[in-house]
């Protein structure tokens, strides 16, 4: 195999913010697999939760240290690599983008979309939410109009909570977004652990009067042993992200939350969010999946499995001025995979 590392700078359309901060621009990895005259692609993205920062950086340089050891290995060697990825404890950004380009050649090898070679059902995937992050209200409202404007059909919206302004902050952006939301689109809440427990008590109650379908990670990472009481006070849903990374943290959850939202980021790729997917449903949790600042490749990627997903949160790529890939497509506000081979990403034209 030759592996090729290639980074480029992606910028949003309108910089994020949420409860930890604001992300303008990132500089992700491509990763370029070749190997008996078949390209496979992989990419990594930078992301900040729970301990050190995954940052591009530091993906590069576990990637150039790990790939050497894969001299003599081939694509359908995914056990072995998957086992020396262990072993060198690689960053799950730089699994991901192995992991993500081990499949895709895989499926141009058999000439089948992942969707199909792994034999989902692709129209059961669910509308993907476009993100509103903290704003002032009036900006908020403004984000969603623009939203409307250039994403046809939408028919769910996250909104991002947590202000450190504190509560009334909350509210009023709340309130204000909820004024354009379309007519029977859902809309769910994210704190991203912005909130300490009566906080969120208080705001499971004051959101579910408003129709919010759930609320994704209201408490912060390391606040896990109140979950049990917020679930038992919460009218809504529960979902762990940051505090759910892998299958080993699943069954620590299961009693404490109603679904986990699977990030590739967090994951280690494609291997591993399967793996989350059936621990998940054996503990009868519901599964979500979302982005940090990924382009088309890693969400089209994760759109591949889409059919398990009860939400999905794939809009990062959406809000891209300089996205250089393009693979799913928007069809009645639901991110589908393409009929093409592998994951189904090509360069977007210049």
């Amino acid at each position: 195999m030759q592996i090729h590392l290639h980074p480029f700078t992606v910028h949003k359309r309108v910089p994020l913010t949420i409860s930890r901060g604001t992300t303008a621009e990132t500089t992700n990895l491509w990763l370029v697999l070749d190997h008996d005259g078949i390209t496979g692609w992989g990419e990594a993205s930078p992301f900040s939760v729970r301990g050190t920062p995954q940052t591009t950086e530091a993906i590069a340089q576990a990637l150039q240290t790990f790939l050497p050891n894969l001299d003599g290995y081939t694509p359908f060697d995914r056990q072995a690599i998957e086992a020396l990825m262990d072993s060198h404890n690689l960053l799950s950004a730089a699994r991901t983008a192995l992991d993500l380009a081990l499949h895709d050649w895989l499926g141009k090898r058999a000439g089948l979309p992942l969707w199909k070679l792994w034999g989902l059902e692709r129209d059961r995937t669910v509308p993907t939410s476009v993100t509103i992050g903290i704003n002032t209200p009036d900006a908020a409202q403004q984000r969603l109009v623009d939203w409307l404007a250039t994403v046809p059909d939408v028919q769910a919206v996250k909104i991002k909570l947590g202000s450190p302004a504190g509560l009334e902050a909350d509210q009023a952006m709340f309130l204000a977004v909820q004024e354009k939301v379309p007519a029977g689109a859902k809309v769910s809440v994210d704190a991203n652990g912005g909130w300490d427990l009566e906080g969120a008590i208080a705001m499971s109650h004051w959101l579910g009067d408003r129709g919010v379908t759930y609320l994704e990670q209201p408490l912060p990472v390391g606040w896990e042993d109140a979950l049990p009481r917020l679930r038992q006070e919460s009218p809504l849903p529960l979902f762990a992200d940051e505090s759910c990374f892998d299958r080993q943290d699943i069954p620590k959850l299961a009693e404490r939350v109603d679904g986990i939202n699977i990030k590739l980021m967090k994951s280690g790729g494609l291997s591993e969010a399967l793996r989350m997917i059936h621990t998940a449903q054996t503990h009868g949790l519901q599964i979500m999946f979302g982005c940090y600042s990924d382009s088309a490749l890693a969400n089209t990627a994760a759109a591949h499995l889409g059919a398990f997903a009860t939400h999905l949160d794939l809009d990062s790529h959406l809000n891209l001025t300089d996205d250089p890939f393009h693979g799913a497509t928007m069809q009645q506000g639901r991110l589908l995979p393409t009929e093409k081979p592998g994951l189904g990403v090509k360069k977007s034209e210049a």
